[in-house]
């Protein structure tokens, strides 16, 4: 008899962020559900849709927090009454509170204490008071993915024998056929970031994409709805443009097949990391790369890790000319790709 089916646990596990923090707390997630019988996932609006594609998770709740969503609702009981009847009704044995480095776990342990919940373990620097029963410390610098799982060991909860601890995704992705033509080479570029300043400059994207083009890849420039001026500026007319038309599992599904990407640090950065697809990172300094830069895959760092932005934490670009990622060009990230496709170690 499996760990999961002789432990008959239920716990909530809660990461209330981004898609990319989401990902990256997927090896976690696994190892919870490998000594328990039912895992629950509370999640934010903006981690929904890659919370739907990992596995060893039985259940999703959806609730923007207040002090952690950038663009949250105001505070209201009935919002906050929502959430602890909903964790209440479920009866849960223990949660566990996944955040960054720089988020409090104790707003939401309080709200889990009012619903019943006996036993909360959360990384947490702050004194908690009778909020946690697991108050664990990591060391700073720490790659997000390995200090998730350093806090389910510390919670009871350990990855199988079988498990290598890479981030993963469900393998039954959509059909992309019909909106790649999947018979040839192609390489994703991803424009968009999720603020301002971990974004190259789109004159370089727009550079980038010929050059591609005559190295016999095709490129699949793709972003949200909202992102496609910038998606079709920087396709012109040799790229594919898939700006606004593809669902996060389709979006996966394209970076599966592809030889590689090209990304800023964001979510699609985390999420070809869990389909093993390499990765040519434009990666902006506000926060460390040593915590976020892709988790396991081969990649190449660009950008200048040095730079006065560094460990800022700014959503934007808080230096004139936005140097950190200017200095990189149109042909620095060409001979990262043809570096990337010809070689598997991960560069620094």
């Amino acid at each position: 008899m499996s760990s999961r089916s002789s432990n008959r646990r239920r716990v909530l596990v809660a990461r209330l962020d981004s898609a990319g923090d989401v990902l990256l707390t997927g090896p976690a997630i696994r190892a919870i559900a490998h000594g328990a019988e039912h895992v629950t996932l509370l999640c934010g609006k903006r981690g929904l849709d890659a919370a739907q594609l990992l596995p060893g998770i039985d259940e999703l709740i959806s609730w923007v927090a207040p002090w952690i969503d950038p663009e949250p609702l105001p505070v209201s009981e009935h919002q906050i009454g929502w959430l602890i009847d909903r964790v209440r009704r479920r009866q849960f044995d223990q949660a566990v509170i996944f955040t960054s480095f720089h988020q409090s776990p104790l707003p939401l342990a309080l709200l889990l204490r009012l619903a019943g919940v006996s036993r909360v373990s959360a990384i947490s620097d702050d004194y908690p008071g009778s909020l946690l029963d697991v108050r664990h410390h990591v060391a700073p610098g720490m790659p997000e993915a390995e200090r998730a799982l350093s806090l389910a060991a510390a919670a009871g909860f350990q990855l199988p024998s079988n498990d290598d601890g890479h981030l993963r995704i469900r393998a039954d992705l959509p059909d992309i056929s019909g909106i790649v033509p999947i018979e040839k080479p192609y390489l994703v570029v991803h424009p968009g970031t999720s603020v301002p300043a971990r974004a190259w400059p789109a004159e370089r994207y727009a550079q980038l994409v010929p050059m591609l083009a005559d190295d016999g890849l095709l490129p699949v420039v793709s972003g949200s709805a909202a992102e496609a001026p910038l998606t079709a500026e920087v396709a012109g007319c040799t790229g594919l443009d898939l700006g606004g038309r593809l669902s996060f599992a389709e979006l996966a599904a394209v970076i599966a097949g592809a030889q590689a990407i090209v990304v800023g640090n964001t979510g699609p950065a985390h999420l070809a990391a869990a389909l093993g697809t390499p990765v040519v990172s434009l990666f902006a300094p506000t926060v460390p790369a040593s915590q976020w830069r892709p988790h396991r895959v081969p990649h190449i760092l660009l950008g200048n890790q040095w730079a006065p932005c560094r460990d800022s934490r700014a959503n934007v670009c808080p230096v004139e000319d936005h140097p950190c990622l200017s200095v990189v060009s149109a042909e620095d990230a060409l001979r990262a790709v043809r570096s990337l496709l010809g070689v598997e170690a991960v560069s620094a």
